[in-house]
């Protein structure tokens, strides 16, 4: 998802984007949403969380670790 989106959906949760980074912005929608801000981090290979929005990017980052 690029950061356009991301900073779409954001706004629609009333979470303010300024010059925050696409990462920062999914931690922080994560937060609003009562999950781990786990967005990018080594979580992933624990996260059972089939149907977070983020998941796709998620493991597209850690795989170019």
């Amino acid at each position: 998802m690029n950061l356009e989106t991301v900073k779409q959906i954001a706004r629609s949760r009333g979470i303010k984007v300024s010059k925050k980074k696409k990462d920062e912005l999914i931690h922080d929608m994560q937060v609003t949403e009562g999950n781990q801000p786990c967005f990018g981090t080594e979580w992933v290979s624990s996260c059972g969380q089939m149907e977070c929005l983020w998941r796709e990017d998620c493991l597209k980052i850690n795989e170019k670790r």
